[in-house]
């Protein structure tokens, strides 16, 4: 798990240690100024907060709302309307609409589709082999969410390789043939959506029906940005679920006694799991930061601005301020009142959490009661990613 790269703002969501890094950002002026790639940078957890609350702090640059390497074509036909990229009411409608259909999402209902699916999958791929382990946590997520969006057994891996495809043209990192590759999943995710919307008309108690008419409610009749926020919603999935469960994963590999106790515990297991999970998201965030762009003169921490400026929002680095969390370098299943900036805040907080919490505790439940995993022997790497946090896992095959 070594990386001979030096440690930047750019590569240190998928470095082995940024820890360090970021605490002496968090030890330096309030909102620094990176030269080399002209940009802000906020640390420290009140100045995180102040940029996600600010009114002047939008996702997107007010001159490309869209990526350039997307625009034009159905993968950024998407991206134009998902409600995370976007400010005002193309952001506050579609969310109300999502957080009143996730509110009606029954938990107990996620936890049995992740015990099925997780035993179904890892028995599909070789989970002694760190590549069938790196599968499963991508695939699990959105075969979780797209069993209960309604698609059917036999198209959900399917739907996964189109996520797959998907989600890479998010990233600045991607190639020509990755954007290409994007456009035509979107296109095949566009379809299906549209069908399955279709179709949940007679399904009445369906998570689609319930989804349609909190939107006829709200008064929200655009189609295609429901089609997008769906999209949306198994993409944000896709990674951030996959990050939390894997950095568990290691966080328990490298916890030896931790580990045997949960194995042992029985009876309290199923609650410190979850206080676990709660506590990985803080401790090790799968979501590392996040970008801001300033659209009008305003003021951050002391610091004048202006429209243009770019702020990178560390949210891995406001989670391990002390300000925010005591002793915050620790791991702490007990933490008292956890302050947790990993899906965000404010006005763009993630309203899939506790989508992404109960599968990754539902997960990890079956991994500890099924015993698949060698975990002496894992190692790993991370994805290279600007902001997300995702092992890429291996085996020591010399170690038994």
């Amino acid at each position: 798990m070594t990386q001979s790269n030096t440690i930047n703002i750019l590569n240190a969501a998928s470095h082995t240690d940024p820890y360090p890094y970021y605490a002496s950002l968090r030890q330096g002026p309030a909102l620094a100024f990176e030269a080399e790639f002209k940009c802000w940078i906020a640390s420290r957890a009140d100045v995180v907060q102040q940029v996600l609350e600010s009114a002047s702090c939008a996702v997107r640059p007010t001159a490309e709302a869209v990526p350039r390497t997307i625009a034009g074509g159905s993968a950024g036909d998407i991206f134009a309307h998902l409600m995370r990229m976007n400010e005002g009411q193309a952001h506050t409608q579609p969310k109300q609409v999502m957080q009143g259909a996730l509110r009606q999402l029954d938990l107990s209902l996620l936890t049995q589709h992740t015990q099925q699916h997780a035993n179904t999958l890892a028995s599909q791929y070789a989970m002694s082999d760190g590549e069938g382990l790196s599968q499963y946590l991508f695939d699990l997520p959105i075969h979780v969410m797209g069993s209960i969006l309604g698609f059917r057994q036999d198209g959900l891996a399917l739907l996964a390789t189109w996520m797959a495809d998907f989600v890479r043209c998010l990233s600045p990192l991607s190639t020509p043939p990755q954007v290409e590759a994007a456009h035509a999943a979107a296109t095949a995710l566009q379809a299906s959506f549209c069908q399955l919307l279709q179709d949940s008309a007679t399904e009445p108690d369906s998570f689609l029906a319930r989804l349609q008419t909190e939107a006829q409610q709200a008064g929200w009749n655009n189609a295609d940005a429901l089609l997008a926020n769906l999209i949306g919603l198994l993409s944000q999935t896709y990674e951030a679920t996959a990050g939390l469960m894997g950095n568990s994963i290691i966080a328990l590999q490298q916890r030896q006694g931790l580990l045997q106790r949960l194995c042992e515990e029985s009876a309290s297991q199923p609650q410190r799991i979850k206080d676990l999970v709660a506590e990985v998201a803080r401790y090790d965030a799968p979501v590392q930061n996040t970008r801001r762009f300033v659209t009008q003169t305003c003021e951050i921490a002391g610091q004048a601005l202006q429209a243009g400026e770019v702020i990178v929002v560390l949210l891995a680095a406001a989670n391990r301020d002390a300000s925010a969390n005591h002793d915050a370098d620790s791991l702490q299943l007990d933490r008292p009142e956890r302050k947790v900036f990993t899906f965000g805040h404010a006005r763009h907080a993630c309203p899939g959490q506790a989508i992404a919490e109960q599968i990754s505790v539902s997960s990890l439940h079956h991994l500890l009661a099924t015993s698949v995993l060698e975990w002496h022997r894992l190692s790993w790497t991370y994805r290279p990613s600007l902001n997300g946090r995702i092992p890429v896992f291996n085996h020591h095959r010399g170690l038994s």
